[in-house]
């Protein structure tokens, strides 16, 4: 018999369902409007095959990081710093992200090399359904050696697998987008594969917040005036950071195959993708004898299988006679011991330690390490092993600033997983309405919970005047099915 509402409690129902619409209607027009992508990161390994190619007994090549590009897991590479926008009401975005790889291989003997390929600056853009990722890209013809430089090439085609880009929450994540070459890519690809091809899947995650408007664009203050003016460089430093990433192959070793485990960043120290930043230097300079002494803050963990424990804290950095030395406590299974004086490292020219606006910086100074830090690695590098270049930051006037750090967003891990998985985070929304992968709506939790009990309560009233009591059924449970691995070359 069809259930019929008597009509004070269909008043009562409409009214309620009625105040959830309202109630989701105008959050989801408020966290629409378009918004500025600042930060975030896109993991992507180009083509697995390509890496393995490069690096293999043919071509017998390497590859190197520009612009602060990172490598995590298992051959992904990092890019960083996003900027661009998101419409939450149409799901256009757009994010381009810093950094980039230059690929050598086939060296000949004239000490050139027949592959040479960089990829950098990758951009997606999403709009009506479909993704696309472009790149800067300077490659070498096979054959010719006529090189190219091509600025923003349509290189992949992204397949969203349905994932419903509309919503308006604070950041965007997509997980293993499937991606294709295309032919412009392939073009620009120096003929290495054909369009079509299927390359590595692409993750990202971006920030997006409110556009500046005249409400929420805050109003210019007179700063206080400073303390310290620029002829005043020698004394005390104001503030400082230590940026090193210690060594790419570490790193790759930590979170990839082998010990498949992670780096954990405390006491302030922050990641930079490339590189871990050691903030709030204090100590001492001294422009006439171009010397300086001081300590910053933060910690590095690096944790994984076979033992690996090894943590660097107390970071100490020293500049004299024209040579550095980077110092830390570390702790590890087999070794502890304070101000171990890790890696040297020498600038290029005495310039270069000069204060220009009222820092001084060393620039990616090349290091290497000692037999202290050498046994503080439990043994795994050599003295006299190249690690990353060490950049030392002091600001010696209060208006100095020291350099961005590359701007990750705030995704939670600072390392990928290492499995590759299919596709199946859409745009991470709070206060709207998202989805699950398969495409159903899901509700706000808190507002969903609540307005659908009243509806469930109003509904059960009827029922029981309507009704003699039943007894209760037990619901079909939904089942979905699993969804595949993305496929490896």
């Amino acid at each position: 018999m069809p259930l019929r509402l008597r009509a004070p409690v269909a008043v009562v129902c409409t009214a309620v369902l009625g105040a959830l619409l309202g109630a989701l209607l105008p959050v989801t027009a408020a966290h629409a409007a378009s918004r500025a992508v600042q930060g975030g990161r896109l993991d992507w390994g180009i083509k697995s095959s390509f890496q393995g190619y490069v690096t293999g007994p043919i071509a017998k090549g390497s590859y190197s990081l520009t612009g602060g590009a990172a490598t995590v897991g298992s051959g992904q590479f990092r890019f960083h710093s996003a900027t661009g926008a998101y419409d939450g009401a149409t799901g256009a975005f757009r994010a381009s992200f810093s950094g980039g790889v230059h690929f050598l291989g086939h060296k000949k003997d004239d000490g050139t090399y027949e592959l040479d390929l960089t990829l950098s600056r990758p951009t997606v853009r999403i709009a009506g359904g479909g993704g696309t990722l472009y790149v800067d890209i300077t490659s070498k013809a096979k054959g010719t050696g006529t090189v190219t430089t091509s600025s923003q090439v349509p290189f992949a085609s992204l397949s969203l697998g349905g994932i419903d880009m509309k919503g308006g929450g604070t950041a965007v994540r997509l997980n293993n987008l499937p991606a294709t070459l295309t032919s412009r890519g392939a073009a620009s690809f120096a003929g290495y594969y054909t369009a079509g091809t299927a390359l590595d899947p692409v993750t990202l995650s971006a920030d997006v917040r409110a556009a500046p408007t005249a409400s929420n664009t805050p109003k210019a203050t007179k700063s206080p005036a400073p303390k310290r003016t620029s002829k005043d460089t020698s004394g005390a430093i104001g503030s400082g950071a230590v940026d090193w990433g210690v060594r790419r192959t570490f790193r790759e070793y930590v979170t990839g195959d082998i010990a498949e485990g992670k780096w954990t960043l405390t006491d302030g120290a922050q990641d930079g993708g490339a590189l871990f930043r050691f903030p709030a230097g204090k100590g001492t300079y001294d422009q006439k004898k171009r010397t300086l002494d001081a300590t910053f803050e933060g910690a590095v963990r690096f944790t994984g299988k076979h033992g690996l424990d090894l943590r660097l804290s107390g970071v100490h950095a020293t500049v004299e006679d024209g040579r550095g030395t980077l110092y830390a406590d570390v702790t590890s299974v087999d070794f502890k011991a304070a101000k171990v004086p890790l890696v040297t490292f020498a600038p290029v020219a005495a310039k270069d330690f000069t204060p220009k606006a009222g820092l001084v910086e060393l620039a990616e100074a090349p290091a290497e390490l000692t037999a202290q830090g050498a046994k503080a690695f439990g043994g795994m590098y050599q003295a006299g092993t190249e690690m990353d270049p060490v950049t030392l930051s002091a600001a010696l006037t209060d208006d100095a600033r020291l350099p961005a750090l590359p701007d990750l967003g705030s995704a939670e891990s600072p390392t990928p997983e290492t499995e590759r998985k299919t596709a199946t985070a859409g745009p991470r929304t709070e206060n709207t309405a998202s989805s699950t992968s398969d495409g159903t709506p899901v509700l706000p939790i808190g507002l969903a919970a609540g307005s659908l009990l009243a509806v469930t309560v109003a509904f059960a009233v009827v029922r029981r005047r309507r009704t003699r009591p039943a007894s209760a059924s037990t619901p079909a449970s939904a089942t979905s099915a699993p969804s595949d691995s993305a496929d490896e070359d």
